[in-house]
This record gives C-alpha cells, structure tokens and sequence, in this order.
C-alpha cells in the first residue's frame, strides 16, 4: 500500500517533471525565439527612434534686409553677382510665387517667426513691441530639443538692434526663442554676417539644431562699397519707375554690393556646413524681409515690395533644380519646417504647411495670398490680395502720396526722380509714386503687367474679377478681424524731406487692436 502509494506519487512526480521537461523545450522552440525576436523588435524601434532623432534635419535659414525679388541673378536680373545663391537656387527649389505679408521691416520679421499675418500678431507696425502671447516656431523647435541660435539683425519688434550682453532683456519676448543670440552690431562695420560661422562651429554636436540668420544687406546706409565683389554702376539694371541718371546707377550699385556682400556669406555658410559633413541633412532657407529701399518698392503692396526671393535646398528630400510656381505666403514657412522636424504646427499659425511641393513641385497650392501696409514712418493703410494673376488693393488713405519709407525718400535715386519732376520730364510709369490722391482701388493683371503699371479697376470687361477679389479681401479682413482705426498711427517723418517730425513714439490705434486680432487664429481664405 505504502509502494503503491509511492508509485503513484512518482508517478505524479514523473508526470510533472515530463510536464516541465516540454514545457522547457516548449520554451526553448518557440516562447524563446519569440522572446529575443520580440526584444529585438524593441531594441531596433528604440535605436529606430535614436535613430530619427539624430537624423532630424537642421534647419538654417537666411533672410536678407531689403532684398528685392528682382535682384538676384537666379530670379533673372544678369547684371548682379550673386554666384552662391544662384548655386544653392540650382541645387535645390525656387519659388516663382512667394509673397510676405507686409513690405516693412520688423513687423515682416515678426509674422514670419510667428506664422500669423502682421494684424494677428500685434505687432503689425514698424518698431512696435511684439507682444508676449504670440507663439514664436523656434521656441517649438527648441521645445522639441532643437538647439536654436539667432546671429545678425534682431527687429523682432521695438528695438532693432542691441550693444551689450546686457541689453537683450530689451529684446522682447522673442528671446525665449533661442539658446544663443547675438544681436549686437556697431553701425556699418559689417552686414551682421560675422558671427554665422563661429555660431556654426561652436553649436553642440549631439542635437539638431535651427538657425535664425539674419544680415543687415541690404538696408541703407551702405556699407559694403569696399567689399571685395563689385558691381558697377555702368552695368546695373534701373526698372522704368526709376531716373535712369549716374546718382541712381550709383545708388543701385552701392544696393547690389550690399546683395553681393551678403551671397558671400551664404556661400561661407555653405562651405562651413560641407566642411562638418552636415550639407545634406540640412536645409537652407533663403528669403527677404521686404521690397528694396528704393521708391516705390520698400512699403509698397506692389510686387516691388510684397514678391520675395524664395529658395529651399535640403539635398535629402530635394532634387536639385527643382523649380514651382505654386503660390505660397511667407506665413506658410513655420508650419513647413515644423513638419519637417516631425512637429505638427498648433493652431496659432494661420500658414498651412506646403512640404507635399518638396516631391511634385508642378503642384498647384493657394489660391490666394494676403498683404498689408501700415505705418512704416507715415501713416498708412493698405490691404491686398493676390492670385497667380491678379493683384487687388483697398487703400484707407488715399490722400496720401506714396514716395516710399524715410530711408527711401532722402536717397539719390529719390533725388533725381523729384528733379526729374520739377522739369516736367517725368515718364507715366515714373509719375506713379508722386500722384496724389491715390486710387482707392487697384487691379492689375500681373501675367500681361509684371511690375503693375495699368490699373484695371474701372474697366467694364474687369467688374467680375474685381468683385470676386474684392469679397474675398473683405472676407479675409473679417475673418481674422482686421479694422481700420480712425486714429491709425500718424507721419514721425516729413514726407517730403524724409526729416523727423519729433521725437519718440506716437503710437495710434492698431489695426486689429479693437477685435482682439492677436489671439485669433483664422486664417481666412486659403
């Protein structure tokens, strides 16, 4: 009885053992192997995700001061010397139709970094402060372990440039933006072009980083007369709204060192990343802050002003050659690069992202983008439309003349033009900046009419065109609560001596202030 009962707990034994015996060689077939596959899957998802967060492109982007969309040897003016963003316009996308939001300094800078149009930032005026709310694309970069650095011209707002480590607290809330700034520079010593480099070489080299770039080339007063690529003024392109005299060739030719100066050191910039074998997993972003400082440019709603050089190389995803002419607003460039970054852009962009012309650049994009004019040194208030075609404007100030901003108005070329005046011997396309009152509304077919000479508003055969533009302005406006306050911002300049009226601010009511513009998100017509 005793054995059987042995037996039968060996037996149970045995059966256990047996049991664990193929339950270990169950282990070693297959749970096993499944096991090591399933903690390789792991393994490789994690270096996967190490992986892409190393591979994540940086970004540099460049922007000239008053560069005009017209004079670059890329975008078809042969008379400048421009080599080395001719080459990076080879080797990567050109845009054929990329317009900003307003032809005015620190408020063009402000609705780039912000991805809103000027009126949505609170700060659509020249020097006014950039308000604490808005959501700047670097600070979401820098947020998602980008390194952020910004070396040049500043102009995010109020004070356009700094002269000691410890005045950037003067800098605005834009600094939040960046790791590094360096917005310092002594008047005419350089185009602000000197720190790119050294930012390059002393950034950290365990994260991806943005780079905000900024000259002052080409913004008066010039400065690179004795740089060591030269234009002369024999050989300079003068548009037909300018005096064709030596003081203008000379002017546009002290313009085109200053665009020389600055593709010197974006070919630097270019030699600096090949040298750091970082070239092809970064993207160049090549554009302008607004129209060139001459009459009837800088300010302007015309394509002089609004129409911007656009270039994008990122030999990782680009072909080079590559070419579009979709239409694009300078407000769709953030929610582009955050996608790019694997960030998706939150609500407050009113841009949309337009990364899908990387691939099929024969794509169609906008049908629409919108400008503005406000106060840039005289009061002012413009609104515009733009299509592949047409160009629409509203004007709220007509009876005002329109010679350009104060740096404009006391240049030669200006010189000449008002002489050319008072001897009566001014030409129908140079008499445009001196008629006064201006219409209050222009249209213009931009494919027949490039530089917008003939305005088509009163003709019969362009009712329908204008009344489909003009609602879609007006639905634009409201949309994202644009207003015309009557006490808008006045003259800090005479008009015609280009003279300070006073100094320090006066600031009027801005446009949008009245709807709470800087916390609205529509972006109105797409």
């Amino acid at each position: 009885m005793a054995q059987k009962k042995f037996s039968s707990c060996f037996s149970k034994g045995t059966i256990q053992i047996t049991t664990m015996k193929k339950i270990n060689n169950l282990f070693q077939r297959v749970i096993f192997p499944v096991v090591i596959v399933f903690t390789q899957i792991m393994t490789s998802c994690s270096s996967s995700e190490k992986s892409n967060k190393q591979e994540l492109p940086n970004i540099v982007f460049i922007i000239g001061d008053d560069v005009g969309c017209y004079d670059l040897g890329c975008y078809g003016n042969d008379k400048i010397i421009t080599p080395n963003i001719d080459r990076i316009a080879a080797e990567g996308l050109k845009f054929d139709n990329a317009f900003l939001t307003t032809s005015s300094c620190s408020p063009s800078r402000v609705s780039i970094i912000t991805g809103r149009y000027p009126h949505n930032t609170g700060a659509c005026e020249l020097h006014s402060p950039l308000p604490a709310n808005q959501v700047l694309f670097p600070e979401i970069l820098r947020k998602h372990g980008y390194y952020t650095a910004q070396a040049g011209k500043w102009h995010f707002g109020s004070t356009p440039m700094i002269h000691s480590e410890k005045d950037t607290v003067k800098l605005g809330p834009a600094v939040r933006a960046f790791d590094k700034i360096s917005a310092i520079k002594e008047v005419n010593d350089d185009g602000g072009e000197n720190m790119w480099i050294p930012f390059l070489k002393e950034r950290p080299k365990d994260k991806p980083f943005f780079m905000w770039f900024a000259s002052y080339d080409s913004h008066r007063p010039w400065g690179a007369d004795e740089f060591e690529v030269q234009n002369s003024p024999e050989k300079v392109w003068v548009p037909e709204f300018l005096y064709d005299g030596k003081a203008t060739r000379r002017d546009l030719a002290s313009y085109y060192n200053e665009i020389s100066r600055l593709d010197f050191y974006v070919g630097e910039v270019e030699k600096e990343l090949e040298r750091q074998g970082i070239a092809d997993n970064t993207i160049i972003v090549f554009t302008s802050d607004n129209g060139r400082p001459f009459p009837r440019s800088k300010t302007r709603v015309y394509d002089s002003g609004m129409k911007t050089p656009f270039i994008i190389k990122w030999p990782a995803k680009i072909k080079p050659g590559e070419r579009t002419k979709a239409l694009v607003s300078i407000i769709d460039l953030a929610p582009t690069l955050l996608e790019a970054a694997g960030i998706k852009a939150g609500p407050t962009f009113q841009g949309r992202s337009f990364s899908k012309l990387f691939d099929d650049p024969q794509q169609e994009f906008r049908d629409y983008t919108f400008s503005e004019h406000n106060w840039h040194d005289y009061e002012a208030y413009e609104r515009q439309v733009h299509t592949k075609r047409w160009l629409y404007l509203i004007n709220m100030r007509p009876q005002f003349d329109a010679w350009g901003p104060a740096d404009a108005v006391v240049s030669p070329s200006m010189h000449e033009l008002y002489e050319s005046c008072q001897k009566g011997t001014l030409t129908d396309k140079q008499k445009d900046i001196f008629l006064k009152p201006r219409p209050e509304e222009e249209l213009f077919d931009c494919v027949k009419d490039p530089f917008q000479y003939l305005n088509l508003v009163n003709d019969p055969k362009m009712k329908g065109v204008k009344e489909k533009l003009s609602g879609v302005l007006a639905e634009w406006q409201a949309e994202t609560g644009d207003t015309c306050p009557d006490d808008l911002t006045p003259d800090h300049f005479d008009r015609k001596t280009g003279k300070r009226l006073f100094e320090g601010f006066k600031w009027g009511e801005m446009p949008g202030a009245a709807l709470g513009a800087d916390t609205i998100t529509a972006p109105g017509p797409f």
